[in-house]
């Protein structure tokens, strides 16, 4: 085939990115799934058919399978739609999950399994394999492994090790991701090693709750912080119909811990992101004392007793207004706070 280079501006424009891929009969493309995720809406929304197009790779850790289902909808059964996985220390794509018939029940989109002559392993910190199902470091080895860092020996003994598996002098680069073998033989990303914090003394991951966020239908966008006692969860809508804080606490704990729910959930139009297409955690707005809720829900005190526990409530919490309907738990206090 023929390599076709676009430029940066193709990404600043759908329209521009469409007419791109058909003047240049693009048979094949790889970018990311939040591009992806525009793509296809403006392909349905104007009627277009991507008539060259047979290969879509998105490269993304975690892609809500709401978007793979809408992309074969939208696109054909033509278009065979891939995850791909990978770092630029081990040359970009490493693994790789076929999407095209998509696990509808899955919680997020797999990253799939090793390329060929790639090797892909979840180890614990004393590079022992984690069991079945465990979250552990993503390590990966094989022929796409870089030598090192150019001029920094420190940080390369630190990120390329030897790899114990293999015995014939060959390295593993060590990611910084965190990941988890699913039943079904595929990889699923569980977010950062230094991301991880450490709430009312539980360590967790946000890159799992924001998976288990963005696989919930009314949410298309979602990341996950933390103030040092809270998680905090900024998501973007689906849709018109936006779900309540009692709701969406309601479906994560269907498959998260109490500890991994997020105190408050704040609604926005869009994540903002920096020049690389990564969400910008500095610019998110600061949450004030405004009520953590997405959608208003609200009964005021009516009577003495009503309106003193309130304000004791708000004090503690830093939450004004409470209404008497609320749950102090959810508005984010926990049994230290009580």
């Amino acid at each position: 085939g023929t390599l076709v280079l676009g430029d940066v501006g193709l990404q600043l424009s759908t329209a521009r990115w469409v007419r791109f891929l058909t003047e240049q009969r693009i048979g094949a493309f790889e970018c990311a799934g939040r591009y992806v995720d525009d793509l296809v809406e403006f392909v349905a929304a104007a009627g277009v058919r991507l008539v060259d197009l047979r290969l879509l790779v998105v490269t993304t850790e975690v892609w809500r399978t709401g978007s793979a289902r809408r992309a074969v909808e939208v696109l054909g059964e033509r278009v065979r739609l891939l995850a791909g996985y990978g770092i630029t220390e081990t040359t970009i794509d490493s693994t790789f999950a076929d999407l095209t018939a998509v696990d509808e029940v899955a919680r997020a989109t797999p990253i799939g399994g090793p390329l060929p002559g790639v090797s892909v392993r979840v180890l614990e910190r004393s590079l022992r394999p984690a069991p079945a199902g465990g979250l552990g470091e993503v390590f990966i080895g094989g022929v796409g492994v870089a030598r090192g860092y150019v001029g920094r020996p420190e940080l390369t003994a630190q990120r390329f090790v030897a790899d114990p598996f293999a015995g014939d002098g060959s390295r593993l680069y060590r990611s910084g991701d965190r990941g988890r073998w699913r039943s079904d033989g595929q990889l699923e990303f569980a977010g950062r090693v230094d991301e991880q914090v450490k709430v009312r003394g539980y360590r967790i991951e946000p890159g799992e709750v924001r998976a288990a966020l963005i696989a919930d239908p009314d949410v298309a966008d979602a990341v996950v912080v933390s103030d040092g006692d809270r998680l905090m969860a900024y998501l973007v809508p689906a849709g018109a119909a936006v779900p309540s804080q009692g709701a969406l606490t309601a479906r994560l704990r269907a498959g998260l811990p109490e500890y991994m729910i997020p105190a408050r959930f704040v609604q926005l139009a869009a994540l903002p992101l920096t020049a690389n297409g990564k969400v910008d955690t500095a610019a998110l707005p600061a949450l004030g004392s405004d009520r953590p809720e997405v959608t208003a829900g609200f009964t005021a005190p009516s009577s003495p007793t009503e309106e003193a526990l309130a304000g004791i409530w708000g004090e503690v919490l830093a939450v004004d207004p409470i209404g008497v309907d609320d749950n102090f738990f959810e508005l984010g206090g926990h049994s230290l706070l009580a």
